[in-house]
């Protein structure tokens, strides 16, 4: 389990700095195209580049969020639930999760292999981009790594003291 974790948190620093790097850029071409509008004329394709900027930043920032624990869960119900059925709860919404994520790379990836045969192109500038579809599939495929060591999680012994904790 521990060596699971490890890969998790080595992939999960790759994905956010590059996530991270796509968000500056993204706030960085936005700051130009309003800056260039105003004293000459707009960047060509903004519109397109913040776009797939954006697929990026989110699908690579999803394993984070699932890390930290960061996405919305509404638990007005499980809170008065016993320590075995909110594991059970959790177990069940982290594998169906972790399935509905792995289908979704798989799907997202099959339409990145329709893009790139047909040669598919953005409209202003011209780009290829299956080379994003495939990161979005990529950024599933974390998440749903990262459900799934969650779920498997849920089976460890739980030290009986907290003095073990540490």
């Amino acid at each position: 389990m521990e060596i699971l974790r490890k890969i998790s948190s080595y992939l999960n620093r790759i994905f956010i700095f590059v996530a991270a790097l796509a968000l500056v850029v993204m706030m960085l071409l936005g700051f130009g195209n309003v800056l260039f509008r105003t004293f000459w004329k707009p960047i060509k394709g903004t519109y397109e580049l913040i776009g797939y900027l954006g697929s990026v930043t989110t699908a690579l920032a999803l394993g984070y969020a699932q890390i930290r624990k960061n996405h919305i869960s509404v638990d007005i119900i499980t809170n008065h639930y016993s320590k075995r059925w909110k594991k059970i709860v959790h177990g069940i919404s982290y594998l169906s999760t972790a399935i509905f994520f792995g289908l979704a790379s798989w799907q997202t990836t099959l339409w990145g292999n329709v893009v790139w045969r047909t040669g598919e192109r953005s409209e202003t500038l011209r780009i290829i981009f299956f080379p994003f579809v495939y990161i979005v599939a990529l950024g599933f495929a974390f998440l749903a790594f990262i459900l799934l060591v969650d779920f498997l999680s849920l089976f460890e012994k739980e030290p009986a003291t907290p003095m073990e904790k540490l």
